[in-house]
């Protein structure tokens, strides 16, 4: 009889850990994201609609993209979040430079029109 109970009990405790694993934390945050949470108040207030409607692109890093660099610590390649619809009459749209490891933000800087 204790075998009979025994057996589901173990089967829902061995289930709940499975399913606890399927839900781990270990999902990535994207690069939008990342770099949305680096902006300030004002800039994040540019963007219309949500930081999804962005544009992510790996970029090399050059003389034009290179001063928008906090430092340039040897980043040959860096993904470019362009952010649609951030820009004016005077600046282009806001782009945010994040490291390839995908979560350190190493520049950012508006587009030239």
């Amino acid at each position: 009889m204790k075998r009979f109970i025994f057996i589901p009990v173990l089967m829902v405790i061995l289930s709940t850990l499975a399913g606890c694993n399927l839900i781990s934390s270990n999902e990535k945050t994207s690069l939008e994201m990342v770099a949305y949470s680096s902006l300030t108040d004002e800039e994040q207030d540019l963007i219309p609609v949500s930081p999804k409607d962005s544009i992510v692109e790996k970029v090399s890093v050059n003389e034009e993209n290179e001063s928008y660099m906090y430092s340039n610590a040897g980043h040959d390649h860096v993904y470019a979040v362009t952010f649609n619809h951030t820009g004016t009459d005077t600046m282009g749209d806001l782009v945010v430079y994040v490291d390839l490891d995908n979560e350190t933000v190493v520049g950012k800087g508006f587009t030239r029109r």
